[in-house]
């Protein structure tokens, strides 16, 4: 009985141990399958993505370069760890690539050094008309040509008065009855006096006794003379102009003021200016008045300097550049930043301040509001800090990233999923067609400017048609149009110039993309609204055309909501109404 339990003990035991070491093998075993399978996978998770800095879109599993643009590809790193959702993190090879700078923020010098244009004008207070105070027929002049100079009290025309003869002779029979009737001698005196005869003039044609023909008149001022209006024998009236008088010792010099300057010019500001007839000298003098009034055509305000013309130096039309030192509104804060940092979309201006973390570099879009402009810089009112670090070059990459990741951009504010091609869906286009297009002044190649030179002159046939209210040349023109911005070279564009024209042509492409299958003229003219917005921002940004381009605006388009569009001529072509108001608009910028 022993040796049973003894056996049945031992079976026992041997049995426990071969099932710990089974369940050791065999969970030991899993647990083991399970972290080589956790370390395969994550592997693979780590698996690089390659993509392009200009067109984040694209993403490869190896090496290579872009199909759009040609670029190199750059590895894409994981936005998983990103410490700010709505950042977008790139790469230092990424930043590399796509030209990015920063600087932090800082407080700077808002003073401003504006450069002024102007012109030498005579002082409107020291212009005079010389007028003859007797009427009759011009038998002499004595001052012949414009320019000569006049002394006061100089004989300046002689003239012949057949009512001034018969005064005389009045006065002679007056003088026969002086005694007994005085007052009718002192009534012929004053007729004379009339014709502004002086006493001692009148005392000589009483003592002599004869009848003067031909009467001086006397210079009033001195002065140069501006206008000759008469000529030998013409007949005059009383009061009737002779000749306009300057004189020149004190001038104005009347600068343009553009209406964006306003506020930086105030009285008494201190200009140092230049004269291009008269180089190596340099001229100061204060401002005395500024014009109240903008001229409605050329949207400048006239600054008035008075200078006192030293030997004549200053002669009225010269041209004059002058620069004024101004200063901000102390109500402005003192932070700057490089016009280049700052994206405009029309309504709002953005920026990318750049974050660190320990997963790397990224950057959030950053609404901002502007204060003045100072040359190549902005002040900041409102949206940044003092330290902040900002991207001032290369901003069109990192938007162009973060609008394809579905960050917020520019173009996207609230973020969302990027579209990566073509939908046919029915909203993306539309969509697209409304978004903002920025414009920022950016040097591009000879070659890249003759490529936008078709979409330009397709276009400006486009809003002729429109204009004229031809619906199937407008079609035609909007077809054209499509086409040629299908032939641009992408290649042609480099840097900020690729990623802003990207931006453009895409709003462009979705606006024109249909135009040859619209059913009327109002269809085709509600798609060239966001087409002109697009073919505005890319003159402003290309300068693709040597002579000038007019921006015009007509309030009453879109629903009254207003809408711009380009044009060769400053004479206004409604290309939004047609011939049932052609005329409405006005000329609102140059681009030059």
């Amino acid at each position: 009985m022993k040796n049973i339990n003894r056996s049945t003990v031992i079976i026992a035991i041997s049995t426990l141990a071969i099932g710990l070491i089974l369940g050791w093998l065999i969970f030991g075993g899993t647990d083991k399958t399970s972290e080589n399978e956790h370390i395969h996978n994550a592997s693979e998770a780590k698996e690089t993505i390659w993509t392009c800095s200009m067109h984040p879109q694209i993403r490869k599993n190896e090496p290579g370069d872009c199909p759009i643009c040609g670029m190199d590809l750059i590895p894409l790193e994981s936005e998983t760890n990103e410490v700010d959702p709505m950042a977008v993190s790139m790469s230092p090879t990424a930043m590399q690539l796509a030209q990015i700078q920063t600087m932090k923020v800082g407080k700077g010098n808002t003073n401003k050094a504006l450069r002024l244009t102007g012109k030498v004008q005579a002082d409107e207070r020291l212009l005079y008309t010389q007028s003859s105070h007797i009427p009759g027929r011009v038998e002499q002049l004595t001052i012949n040509f414009t320019g000569d100079f006049v002394k006061e009290g100089q004989i300046i025309a002689y003239i012949y008065s057949p009512d001034l003869v018969t005064a005389q002779e009045e006065l002679f029979e007056a003088k026969k009855i002086k005694e007994t009737q005085p007052a009718l001698f002192n009534a012929a005196k004053e007729k004379l006096k009339n014709w502004k005869l002086s006493d001692k003039q009148i005392d000589q044609i009483v003592k002599s006794n004869k009848t003067i023909e031909q009467f001086p008149i006397l210079a009033n001022v001195s002065g140069y003379v501006t206008k000759k209006m008469v000529n030998l024998g013409d007949y005059i009236k009383q009061g009737e102009a002779l000749y306009e008088i300057a004189d020149l010792s004190k001038v104005w010099v009347l600068f343009d003021v553009y209406e964006t300057d306003m506020t930086w010019i105030n009285k008494g500001d201190a200009v140092i200016y230049t004269v291009q007839s008269i180089p190596g000298k340099t001229f100061k003098g204060k401002i005395s008045y500024i014009d109240p009034v903008i001229d409605p055509k050329t949207r400048v305000a006239k600054a008035r300097l008075e200078a006192t013309n030293k030997g004549l130096m200053l002669k009225p039309e010269m041209f004059t550049t002058g620069t004024i030192e101004a200063k901000t509104n102390t109500n402005y804060t003192s932070l700057t930043v490089p016009k280049t940092a700052v994206m405009w979309t029309g309504k709002r201006s953005v920026v990318y301040v750049m974050q660190m973390s320990a997963q790397g570099v990224s950057f959030i879009m950053r609404e901002v509001t502007l204060g003045p402009e100072l040359g190549e810089s902005y002040v900041i009112e409102d949206g940044l800090q003092p330290g902040e670090e900002i991207a001032i070059n290369g901003t069109f990459s990192i938007d162009a990233a973060a609008q394809l990741a579905g960050k917020p951009s520019m173009m996207n504010p609230e973020g969302g999923v990027a579209m990566a091609g073509h939908n046919h869906g029915g909203n993306t286009n539309s969509n697209m067609e409304t978004m903002p297009v920025s414009s920022k002044r950016t040097t591009i190649s000879e070659d890249a400017k003759k490529s936008l030179q078709p979409i330009f002159d397709n276009y400006f046939k486009l809003k002729v048609a429109l204009a004229s209210d031809d619906f199937e040349e407008a079609k035609a023109s909007g077809a054209a149009l499509y086409s040629a911005l299908g032939k641009v070279d992408m290649n042609l564009f480099k840097a900020d110039a690729h990623s802003q024209w990207m931006q453009q042509s895409t709003v462009l492409k979705a606006a024109l993309q249909h135009i040859e299958h619209l059913g009327d003229i109002k269809a085709i003219r509600e798609k060239f609204i966001s087409i002109s917005n697009s073919m505005i921002a890319t003159a402003e940004s290309f300068d693709p055309i040597s002579t000038a381009i007019y921006v015009q605006h007509c309030p009453m388009a879109d629903s009254n909501k207003g809408a711009d569009w380009l044009s060769l001529d400053k004479e206004i072509q409604n290309p939004y109404f047609g011939e049932s108001m052609l005329s409405c608009g006005e000329n609102t910028k140059t681009i030059k």
